[in-house]
């Protein structure tokens, strides 16, 4: 389930996705983001393996980047996100221009105009279950990476290209992913906000 432009009518609430999803040995690894929804994410996406990125992943604001859990604890951290995400109300995200974390690091992003708190109220509630608290290298600022750990010219062209770079959209969930370390990031269930 994406959300395109608004909450999608008519579509289950807490969506469960695990067919296929990855689970392997006593642990796995877990993120949690909001999708940036068509157009505006395949546009960025195409942006980051432009730039020569070899991390593609679809475009998003990470939430809770990735964390190893042991594959026991999935079931009481999927009903703390559900709970976390009936908590919280669909907010309006606007994504405008471009910033970058040089030279800490060689990252640069599209950045959060509008729902930064409520970005950091997500994420500080659903780092509050034990299972997913861990810490962290950096302050929480939510953000789209679109290069990360490419060459200095990349990072300067997509900065640059992508300076006008606007979007405006409603989030009405967030998606939690795992990774079994063999494949690429799948979705494993979706969680409608205002559950």
């Amino acid at each position: 389930m994406r959300v395109d432009g608004s909450v999608a009518e008519g579509v289950a609430r807490n969506v469960d996705r695990r067919e296929g999803a990855p689970v392997a040995g006593d642990t796995i690894q877990i993120g949690i983001a909001v999708d940036i929804p068509e157009p505006w994410g395949g546009t960025l996406t195409r942006r980051r393996v432009e730039t020569g990125d070899p991390l593609v992943v679809q475009a998003h604001v990470t939430l809770l980047g990735p964390t190893e859990i042991p594959v026991a604890a999935l079931p009481a951290v999927e009903r703390h996100l559900a709970a976390v995400a009936a908590a919280h109300l669909p907010f309006a995200l606007h994504l405008r221009g471009t910033g970058t974390f040089r030279p800490v690091t060689q990252v640069v992003f599209v950045a959060v105009a509008a729902g930064i708190s409520e970005c950091e109220l997500l994420a500080a509630a659903i780092r509050v279950a034990p299972e997913l608290h861990r810490e962290t290298r950096f302050p929480y600022h939510p953000h789209v990476t679109v290069a990360q750990d490419v060459a200095p010219e990349a990072l300067d062209k997509v900065y640059e290209d992508l300076a006008d770079f606007s979007a405006m959209f409603e989030v009405g969930s967030f998606t939690l992913f795992s990774h079994s370390g063999q494949a690429r990031w799948q979705p494993r269930r979706d969680f409608l906000l205002g559950g």
